[in-house]
C-alpha cells in the first residue's frame, strides 16, 4: 500500500494538473481530513500505510477535489470568527470579509440593553450565530428563501449553543416576517451581476448555490428591496448592515432615501475596497 509521503506526491501531481492552487498545502489538508488525522501526524510518520478504508476516502476527496469541488464541501467545516460552522452546497461558504459584518454589528448591539437583530439571507448562519455566540443577551431572527439553508442554519445554532435565541423563518426578502421591529438588520445579499458570474472562479461558479451569489440581473435588486423595506423592520436609530460587491459602493449608496436615513458610512476590506455599507435609520 502506498505510504503517506507517496500518497502526498500522488495528491500534489494530481491537483497540479487540475489547476489547483498550492497544492502541498491542499494535498496535506486531503490526507489528514481522510485519515482523521492532523498534519503533524503526516511529518511524523511518512512511513505510515493508510488502511483500505482510509484509501478509498484519500482517493475520492482527492477526485473531488481536483474537479475543483471546495474543500470545504468535502470537509463539511469552515471556521469563521473562531467557530466552526457546518456547511454544505445549500449554502454560501463563509469569507474572511464576511466577519466584517460581525464586528459591525457587535460594535453597534454590545450598547443595547436587550439586543436584537434580524439577518436576510442566513445561510449557514455564520454572521447570527456569532453575533449571539459573543452576546448572551442577544436575540435574533434569519429569513431564507431556502429551507435547506436554514436546515443548516439551525443545526450551528444547535452546535454552537444559540438555538434558543435565534428563530429561523423561510422567506423571500422580509415578505413572511411578522410585523416587529430590530436594533440591527444584516446581511450579505447574492450581489453578483449575471453578467459576471460566469467569470468567477470554477470552485464558486460550478459548487455555491447560484441564488445566494446572484439575483439574476445587475446584482442590485435585493439589496435595493432590502433597503426600502428595512425602515419598516428598524426601530429609530437603528443600524442597517450589508456586504456589497467590489464595484457597487456609488450605487448602492444612491438606493439610500436621504430623508429616512442619517448617514451611510462605506466601509473597505483590508484591500481598500468598500465592501461593508453601514446606514442609520433616522
Amino acid at each position: 500500500m502506498p505510504t503517506v509521503e507517496e500518497n502526498l506526491q500522488l495528491a500534489r501531481l494530481v491537483l497540479a494538473a487540475a489547476g489547483i492552487a498550492d497544492p502541498p498545502r491542499e494535498a496535506a489538508s486531503i490526507l489528514s481530513l481522510a485519515l482523521d488525522r492532523d498534519r503533524a501526524f503526516l511529518i511524523a510518520h511518512p512511513e505510515y500505510e493508510p488502511t483500505d478504508e482510509e484509501t478509498r476516502r484519500f482517493e475520492n476527496f482527492l477526485h473531488r477535489r481536483a474537479a475543483r469541488e471546495p474543500f470545504q464541501y468535502i470537509s463539511r467545516i469552515q471556521e469563521f470568527y473562531r467557530l466552526d460552522f457546518e456547511v454544505t452546497p445549500d449554502v454560501l461558504i463563509p469569507r474572511p470579509e464576511t466577519e466584517m459584518v460581525v464586528d459591525a454589528a457587535l460594535e453597534f448591539l454590545s450598547r443595547r440593553q436587550e439586543p436584537s437583530f434580524c439577518e436576510v439571507g442566513v445561510g449557514s448562519g455564520c454572521i447570527s450565530v456569532s453575533i449571539l455566540h459573543e452576546l448572551p443577551k442577544a436575540r435574533g431572527v434569519g429569513l431564507d428563501i431556502s429551507p435547506a439553508a436554514l436546515a443548516v442554519a439551525s443545526r450551528n445554532a444547535s452546535r454552537h449553543g444559540v438555538a434558543d435565541r435565534l428563530q429561523l423563518f423561510e422567506s423571500d426578502v422580509f415578505r413572511e416576517l411578522d410585523a416587529g421591529r430590530y436594533d440591527l438588520i444584516a446581511s450579505n445579499p447574492p450581489y453578483v451581476p449575471a453578467a459576471q458570474f460566469s467569470g468567477l472562479q470554477d470552485e464558486v461558479r460550478d459548487f455555491e448555490p447560484r441564488a445566494a451569489l446572484t439575483d439574476g440581473g445587475d446584482g442590485l435588486s435585493i439589496i435595493a428591496e432590502i433597503i426600502r423595506e428595512s425602515p419598516t423592520h428598524l426601530f429609530n436609530g437603528g443600524n442597517l448592515l450589508m456586504e456589497i460587491g467590489f464595484d457597487q459602493s456609488k450605487a448602492v449608496e444612491r438606493l439610500f432615501e436621504p430623508s429616512l436615513w442619517n448617514a451611510v458610512d462605506l466601509m473597505p476590506d483590508l484591500q481598500g475596497i468598500p465592501r461593508l455599507v453601514r446606514a442609520v435609520l433616522k
